[in-house]
């Protein structure tokens, strides 16, 4: 059994009795079904012997079930002209399919049994670990990649959310079969699942569809420790010998859930957001100091982050550094000016809507919003949303965020820290 659907302008939900949920978006004129599980779990939920568990068990769904081998899952998919990924994040891990709409039963079918039904081959699991170490070794030579995680980890330092997704050679060398079963054991419970799906569908269908393959109900929803943060580093220095300098600066920020997360976005998008902002112009069009320039905003449970990367010759590191610090500071002094408002929350509103005109970016959407705030708000109440903020809501951001809020700078390239003293 399970509680009654229900409708908010074409988005379905339904929770089943295990807690699981789902939620759905039909969009009759599509002939294409995407479909996605979504779990609650990333690598802030790992302990520090088990860094990388959550990407390990991305790769490993994959690798095959009791009754479906690694290749019988791939050619099933395939066969039908389908195409299936996953990714993990540091809150959560995504699973999903997307196929011609005849083949709903089919998505959902291996997508349950991947999730449910791992088999945890020992030979499977040692293939999948050099392929992991190779990623791993990949990261690590690209600096511009590279670069993130040390921002990540000096906004963070010593706490998960400042870990690196991927593990570390130790940690992924070192880890065995049983504890990774023993991690999708503990984690991969009906409670902390959302299937979400989007395309030529009908909601019941889907349901019943998922609860077909539902596995007995398990505990709750795994507790998630939240809080016991430090104070940032101010700066973290990789020498490597690149051919440039890549720099993030930034701060703290809001919480993903925060009111002022969507004036955080507005605030973002004039600053670094696209060829018109103000770091693009001052950095590239201006003074032709990087190619690369841009700014983004991450939110997690409890915190996030606000930042800004350059990639710049080394010679041009520090005038790199001293433009971004003025920028921030005649952010800080002078806020934005309404056409700039305007600019950015219109840029906003319409990125929106251009990014949702396929199954595969509906399911996202509902997959993400359901899983992390409990809730999917409709496109016209985002358009709302952003279209309410005003310049005192970005003032106050910026009090919290850009004026009273320390900066911390990650650089990787031919330097030492000492340079940056």
């Amino acid at each position: 059994m399970s509680t009654p659907a229900h409708d908010l302008a074409g988005i379905h939900h339904t929770e089943l009795d295990g807690g699981l949920r789902v939620v759905t978006e039909s969009m009759r004129e599509l002939r294409s079904a995407a479909v996605g599980y979504w779990v609650g779990t990333g690598s802030r939920d790992e302990s520090p012997r088990l860094r990388g568990a959550s990407h390990f068990l991305e790769h490993l769904l994959f690798k095959g079930t009791e009754d479906r081998s690694a290749r019988a899952i791939a050619e099933a998919v395939e066969s039908v002209g389908g195409e299936m990924n996953a990714f993990t994040t540091h809150e959560y891990t995504a699973f999903y399919v997307r196929v011609p709409d005849d083949h709903l039963r089919l998505a959902v079918d291996v997508l349950s049994d991947i999730t449910w039904n791992p088999a945890f081959r020992p030979d499977e699991v040692e293939s999948e670990r050099q392929v992991i170490l190779e990623e791993i070794r990949m990261r690590d030579d690209t600096p511009d990649d590279l670069v993130h995680e040390l921002f990540a980890e000096a906004a963070f330092p010593d706490h998960p959310l400042g870990s690196e997704v991927l593990g570390s050679h130790e940690s992924i060398e070192a880890m065995a079969v049983e504890d990774i079963a023993g991690y999708h054991r503990a984690q991969y419970k009906p409670r902390n699942v959302v299937v979400a799906a989007a395309g030529n569908i009908v909601h019941d269908e889907v349901v019943r569809l998922v609860e077909k393959g539902l596995p007995p109900h398990g505990d709750n929803r795994p507790e998630r420790l939240v809080g016991g943060l430090r104070d940032p580093e101010a700066l973290r220095v990789l020498r490597r010998p690149t051919e440039q300098a890549h720099i993030v600066l930034g701060t703290r920020a809001l919480s993903r859930s925060d009111a002022d997360r969507h004036a955080l976005s507005v605030l973002n998008q004039a600053l670094g957001g696209g060829m018109s902002s103000r770091l693009f112009q001052e950095i590239r069009e201006r003074r032709g100091l990087a190619y690369s320039i841009y700014s983004y905003r991450t939110g997690f449970e409890e915190t996030g982050a606000l930042a800004i990367y350059a990639g710049t010759a080394p010679a041009q590191a520090h005038e790199v550094l001293s433009v971004l610090h003025g920028e921030l500071d005649r952010l800080a002094a002078d806020g934005l000016d309404e056409a700039e408002l305007e600019a950015a929350k219109g840029h906003l509103k319409g990125s929106m809507a251009l990014g949702l005109e396929s199954s595969a970016s509906r399911m996202h959407r509902l997959g993400r919003t359901e899983l992390v705030l409990d809730d999917v708000p409709t496109l016209d109440e985002l358009v709302a949303q952003v279209d309410a903020v005003t310049i005192d809501d970005v003032d106050r951001v910026i009090r919290r965020v850009i004026a009273d809020e320390s900066r911390i700078l990650a650089v990787v390239g031919p330097f030492d820290a000492s340079d940056f003293a």
